[in-house]
């Protein structure tokens, strides 16, 4: 089944030039000049990112793994998935996975899969987050965070059902978390097609799965 817009011709939308107007710790703002389809060139601020990953993790009876954390911009606590940047240099992403899943929730898995990429922000940010599907779970304890604002959060499990009551009754209102929790009720209620189409899917990808999207300017800057 071909992909709904693959093959449409378009413009390319070219950069004529590009200035930096702040680099920060874990973003960078820069201010593209381009050149739109009529010929007319406009000004687009980008928001670059790292990129992040998220997990959804899932015990043996289905229920989300979700923490409820603090988040400044927004100025109160958000339910969310265990998540965090691609900051250090090198790592895989299927790492850094583990690594928060352990550091925020305190579990190992045995089993994983890629269920989602998301770009939360297309619109002035380049940022995507890759969403695992993470199963045969492990509680091993969740280690010192510090007096940052992961020290403040609160962990829960989270019957799927009552995960997706909440996204749409809007108590769960993270784009990354909403889409996972629909992505993953849905494999869960429906694991296979019964009749699949030629080049569908409804399982989980492999966790080595391309990633089109991933960002990679703002890392470029540190090397």
């Amino acid at each position: 089944m071909s992909t709904p817009g693959h093959d449409l011709p378009g413009h390319d939308f070219p950069v004529a030039s590009t200035k930096d107007i702040h680099i920060g710790r874990v973003m960078a703002l820069r201010a593209d000049e381009v050149v739109m389809p009529g010929g007319r060139v406009a000004v687009r601020e980008v928001l670059e990112h790292p990129g992040a990953v998220a997990i959804a993790a899932l015990d043996a009876d289905d229920r989300l793994m979700m923490i409820h954390q603090y988040r400044h911009p927004v100025r109160r606590r958000l339910w969310e998935l265990p998540a965090g940047l691609l900051d250090v240099a090198g790592e895989d992403p299927a790492q850094t996975a583990g690594r928060e899943l352990a550091e925020e929730a305190g579990l190992t898995a045995d089993e994983w899969s890629v269920l989602l990429d998301v770009v939360p922000s297309p619109g002035f940010s380049d940022e995507s987050v890759r969403v695992y599907l993470a199963r045969g779970v492990t509680e091993v304890g969740r280690p010192d965070l510090g007096d940052d604002e992961e020290a403040d959060l609160v962990t829960r499990w989270v019957p799927l059902p009552d995960a997706v009551r909440m996204a749409l009754e809007g108590t769960i209102v993270n784009a990354v978390t909403v889409a996972a929790v629909l992505a993953a009720h849905a494999l869960a209620a429906h694991p296979q097609s019964a009749n699949p189409q030629p080049g569908a899917s409804t399982a989980a990808r492999p966790v080595g799965a391309g990633w089109q999207d991933r960002p990679t300017r703002f890392a470029d800057r540190g090397r």
